[in-house]
């Protein structure tokens, strides 16, 4: 449930100005009451910012000339007014910025928490935070973040730091579906050790995650000239709002979580004189994934596509989808669903009694009486196991490098695929160097198949048009 907004109430004290004349507050938190009060900011500063002391920490607010609606702010996790390009553009969007004193000996502890109680409680501001740390202002915010999941909307991080406790905790954030921005020079010596292994492992846990690499660059220069994608990212993560519950996961037990592609586009930014490569949700098509315990021995998987094709068609698959799996990322381009099937932690494989109720469960809730199969290596033989039990609810089966086995199956595939053949499911065995057999195994379930009128296609590394334009032509 969330909690109503305090109203907003004006900062009060002496006020200067910050970049393109917005109105800049000064205050100092008293490091054992964490008693916040107005000060007269030093004349001596210029736009930087002193440090905090053994009693004392500085604290600043600039504001937008006109709060937009919700009254967002953005909080920099060190290195006040450091390349502040993306946050003077944010204040033209309406945002707040703050700071609370962060160094290499102060970090996020409880005094960021009585900075944000202040803000939002006493001053109104949005309950959700957006972050923007540059290096160590990086694992500062990363740190603030995983000890308050729901209290941040977006973090963009440049060139971040990290440590052992952010790399084990970020599904904290992944569950709370905290979208992150990382923008970062090919030559840092962070890239490596921090923002790859945290955008790979991001990814694997469902969180979206985007990548802005600068080609070249080193640790320096941080942002960009052009903070146009990032003010858009943080500006778009707290406006946006968690979709509608398909009525076929509403009241079961959940997590929804997100999918979506590798796929990479490589630009050249003529501001920042670099070629940028973009990856990640902020830049491709981005679902909605559902694991939904629907009393099975393990959750179920269904990912759902932006706007569904009519007579709700679904692609039914015995294993999980990978980033890498263009087929399915193209089918839910055109409406499909993309579902795993239940595969229990104490199965050799699916359970036939399992797929037959987790199929009438979908069709019962309008999905398409027959949808696509599809696997690869033994996944390929599981579903094949299911096809042969109900060869009238197969539309077709999509198989790459299939590996014939079935464990979990009384009926073994090989030996009764005329079941298949008559009720003409259409086949696609699509093979590589990576298949076991293929001029074994593989041939012979393409003779056999023959031999029993079924209609069966066998191609050496197809393309995911070719598949794609398959399973549509037989649905």
């Amino acid at each position: 449930m969330t909690t109503p907004q305090n109203p907003y109430l004006p900062f009060e004290g002496e006020k200067t100005s910050w970049h393109d004349g917005f109105d800049r507050y000064d205050f100092v938190m008293d490091n054992e009451t964490l008693a916040i009060t107005p000060i007269k900011r030093p004349e001596t500063e210029g736009f930087g910012i002193g440090g905090a002391t053994e009693k004392q920490s500085r604290c600043v607010v600039v504001c937008p000339k006109h709060p937009a609606p919700g009254n967002p702010w953005s909080w920099q996790g060190c290195y006040w007014d450091h390349q502040p390009q993306a946050e003077v553009e944010l204040l033209r969007r309406g945002f707040h910025i703050a700071y609370v004193s962060a160094d290499a000996n102060v970090k996020p502890d409880r005094r960021w928490d009585a900075w944000y109680d202040y803000l939002t409680q006493k001053h109104g501001l949005s309950d959700r935070p957006t972050f923007v740390g540059m290096s160590r202002g990086g694992q500062y915010e990363l740190r603030w973040a995983i000890a308050h999941p729901d209290r941040v909307s977006g973090i963009y991080a440049d060139n971040p730091g990290a440590d052992d406790d952010i790399l084990r905790n970020l599904l904290v954030l992944a569950r709370h579906d905290v979208p992150i921005l990382f923008v970062c020079g090919t030559n840092d010596p962070l890239l490596g050790r921090f923002a790859l292994p945290m955008e790979a492992t991001y990814q694997q846990l469902g969180g979206r995650v985007s990548m802005m690499l600068k080609d070249g660059a080193g640790h320096h220069p941080h942002c960009l000239r052009d903070p146009k994608p990032i003010a858009d990212f943080l500006e778009r993560s707290f406006l946006e709002k968690p979709g509608p519950i398909p009525s076929y996961i509403e009241g079961k037990q959940f997590v929804r979580s997100s999918y979506y592609g590798p796929q990479s586009r490589y630009a050249r930014y003529p501001e920042d004189g670099y070629f940028i490569t973009t990856r990640g949700a902020a830049f491709t098509e981005c679902y909605d994934q559902y694991s939904v315990t629907a009393g099975f021995d393990a959750p179920v998987t269904v990912i759902v596509p932006k706007h569904e094709a009519p007579g709700r068609p679904w692609v039914l698959r015995s294993s999980h989808v990978g980033r890498d799996e263009m087929v399915d990322q193209a089918l839910l381009a055109k409406g499909f669903h993309i579902v795993v099937g239940p595969v229990g932690y104490n199965a050799d494989g699916p359970i036939l009694a399992e797929w037959n109720r987790f199929y009438e469960y979908l069709t019962q809730h309008g999905f398409a009486r027959k949808p696509a199969l599809e696997g690869e290596g033994g996944g390929a033989g599981s579903v094949y196991g299911w096809a042969v039990e109900n060869p009238d609810k197969v539309g077709c089966i999509y198989a790459k490098n299939p590996i014939m086995a079935a464990p979990g199956f009384e009926k073994k595939p090989l030996d009764h695929l005329d079941a298949l053949a008559r009720a003409g499911v259409p086949l696609l065995h699509v093979c590589d160097d990576l298949h076991p057999d293929l001029e074994g195994e593989e041939r012979g379930v393409e003779q056999r198949y023959r031999a029993l009128k079924g209609d069966i296609t066998v191609i050496r590394n197809g393309t995911t048009t070719s598949v794609v334009e398959f399973i549509l032509r037989h649905l």
